[in-house]
């Protein structure tokens, strides 16, 4: 155990998180994702939940300020405009943990595709589906050390 460290941020996570840099990006995928065929190095999350798991990475980590979006969630296939109950959960978490970002939505592919260029892809054991969502890494600025 560490102290200040969110507990459920294990070695490899932890690890996943101190190595990223600015404009980096990090996948938290559900339990159906296909994180092993994406390209990213995978951390294991199994038993844990894509909100527990936000909530530890936002804990630590800050959303790109530069960026236009920092946060993006899969879009429902045939009903795009949907936003899912885990979305609105994700949403109040970034709100309160992060600031005013809008988890924009990426159609299937189009997150496939921008998950496959992350750095890394935390396969969870989240059981609601449309439960993905990507962050990019913002910068740690002196003053909040």
């Amino acid at each position: 155990m560490l102290r200040g460290i969110h507990p459920l941020l294990g070695p490899d996570l932890l690890h996943a998180l101190r190595s990223m840099g600015h404009g980096d990006e990090i996948v938290i995928a559900d339990g159906n994702f296909p994180a092993s065929t994406q390209g990213p190095k995978v951390v294991r999350a199994d038993g844990l939940g894509g909100e527990a798991l936000l909530e530890a990475i936002l804990t630590h980590m800050p959303l790109d300020t530069y960026a236009p979006a920092a946060a993006f969630r899969m879009a429902v296939v045939e009903d795009p405009d949907r936003l899912p109950d885990i979305c609105r959960s994700y949403q109040s978490i970034v709100d309160r943990l992060a600031g005013p970002f809008v988890i924009a939505p990426l159609e299937r592919f189009a997150f496939y595709e921008r998950a496959a260029k992350a750095a890394y892809i935390v396969a969870s054991g989240e059981r609601a589906a449309y439960a993905n969502i990507l962050l990019k890494k913002g910068v740690v600025r002196p003053e909040q050390d």
